[in-house]
């Protein structure tokens, strides 16, 4: 009797206990392959930027070589980007030098010929010594060969001193060598003078001017590129007012126009 009240007793224990709940799974969130996914999403990512930021580079590069090879050969000579291969390019002959490049070419060419004027002419006045009498510069309008009048000619006077005699004929070998119109400018003070042979300084300046012209002759320079011009005292290079400045303004110029050596280079061309 005990024993049934007991086994009753535990059943009703287990029918009233409720049935035990099943674990639920703790945590929340995305799986974990969500993160590897994730990973490999981005690196595509950057994979494709990459390839398009180089697409882009090499483009403009290529641009650039295009307008490279465009201003060698001629713009239709090189074909534009994207062109199919196997397209026959048909070769387009160079066009003719622009006026442009002919004239910086020519002035090039000028410069140069001036700056060897004025070498061998700086060479000889080193080789001579005769610094503060010959002088040579290169300007905007060509190059000027200076010689003192005291290196040249007595006072007032037309005829040439010995000295000056041998330092033109030195003169005269480098200029012989040149074929181009020189202009030989003679340059007085503003002293006055009157004379039956000078009335006045116009007419000593040239008569200098000429007295050089025809030494210059004599020694191989081709007439029909010299011409003798005088200037009185009216293209000073320091004041009268004192010996040294009238010293200085009383000379002979030998110049070589830039006009005239871009005509001879001109027809040089021509031919």
């Amino acid at each position: 009797m005990a024993d049934n009240t007991g086994a009753e007793h535990e059943e009703e224990m287990t029918l009233a206990s409720p049935p035990p709940e099943e674990k639920k799974d703790e945590g929340g969130g995305a799986p974990e392959w969500m993160a590897t996914f994730a990973d490999l999403v981005t690196l595509l990512m950057c994979f494709f930027v990459l390839l398009f930021a180089m697409s882009t580079t090499q483009q403009e590069t290529y641009k650039e070589l295009v307008q490279s090879l465009r201003s060698a050969l001629g713009a239709q000579a090189v074909p534009e980007s994207g062109t199919r291969e196997g397209l026959t390019m048909h070769a387009v002959p160079s066009e003719e030098p622009s006026e442009t490049q002919e004239i910086d070419e020519l002035g090039a060419m000028i410069e140069k010929e001036m700056e060897d004027i004025v070498s061998e002419v700086r060479e000889l006045v080193l080789f001579n010594k005769l610094g503060g009498e010959v002088s040579v510069t290169k300007t905007e309008d060509g190059v000027v060969i200076t010689l003192s009048d005291l290196l040249l000619f007595a006072e007032g006077g037309t005829k040439l001193a010995p000295k000056g005699l041998d330092i033109l004929e030195k003169v005269a070998s480098v200029l012989a060598k040149l074929a181009y119109h020189v202009k030989i400018k003679g340059h007085t003070d503003s002293e006055p003078i009157s004379s039956a042979l000078y009335p006045s300084n116009w007419e000593l300046s040239s008569a200098r001017a000429s007295t050089v012209v025809r030494l210059l002759v004599q020694n191989g320079v081709p007439p029909f590129y010299i011409s003798a011009e005088g200037y009185a005292q009216y293209h000073p290079v320091a004041t009268n007012d004192t010996a040294q400045g009238r010293a200085r303004n009383r000379r002979v110029e030998i110049v070589y126009e830039r006009d005239s050596i871009a005509r001879q280079f001109a027809d040089m061309s021509a031919k």
